[in-house]
């Protein structure tokens, strides 16, 4: 598995022969790109680039078993979702900083220790943005004022109910999902990051 694995990360990358801004208001900072394929095909693809320096999905340990949620309104949905604390890096910041930063606005907890897991794409296929997971862990009280237009609720809960999180009404954000998953294979010992470290 591990050859297979090798052999798609030194596949060579399409060249690309052009791009062009299709929003020429720049809000939405959609590209159009020129490609050409190891094998001599030629196609355009739309993406949606990167805006600002990415950003980080936290993972706040109140215990070893407990993880703490928040309940937010998502304007995506409509709806009140219950997701992870998370949030766009500041200028200066790194994901170990903002992570902090982030979880003392919405939670009211700075961690002791931060461990930078993995980066997740939320749709690799046509957008740039790139969100890396932070495990936060001995936690203290200290609260920051946010952006948020109203206190978030904060949701505890355990990491041996995490399958009760799967098709849960108000649980629908991927990345929610995935860093949660992630950050108990982590904690169980039955996974590591290739890399420590967050850049």
């Amino acid at each position: 598995m591990a050859a297979g694995y090798n052999a798609l990360m030194t596949q060579t990358l399409p060249k690309i022969h052009a791009r062009r801004d299709l929003d020429p208001t720049g809000r939405m900072q959609i590209e159009e790109i020129d490609l050409e394929f190891a094998n001599g095909q030629r196609r355009t693809f739309e993406r949606v680039r990167s805006r600002g320096l990415g950003a980080v999905i936290i993972v706040p340990m109140r215990d070893d078993d407990t993880v703490l949620l928040v309940r937010e309104y998502a304007a995506g949905l409509h709806h009140y979702e219950l997701g992870l604390p998370s949030g766009r890096l500041d200028p200066g910041e790194t994901a170990l900083v903002a992570a902090n930063r982030e979880m003392k606005e919405e939670i009211g907890f700075g961690a002791g220790q931060l461990t930078a897991l993995t980066t997740l794409a939320l749709a690799p296929s046509y957008m740039a943005h790139r969100t890396q997971v932070v495990l936060a862990r001995s936690l203290y009280p200290e609260k920051l004022p946010g952006d948020e237009p109203e206190e978030l609720e904060v949701v505890p809960w355990r990491l041996d109910r995490l399958n009760e999180l799967i098709g849960h009404p108000a649980c629908n954000d991927g990345r929610t999902l995935a860093a949660l998953f992630i950050a108990r294979e982590y904690l169980a010992k039955r996974w590591q990051p290739p890399t420590q470290g967050a850049k």
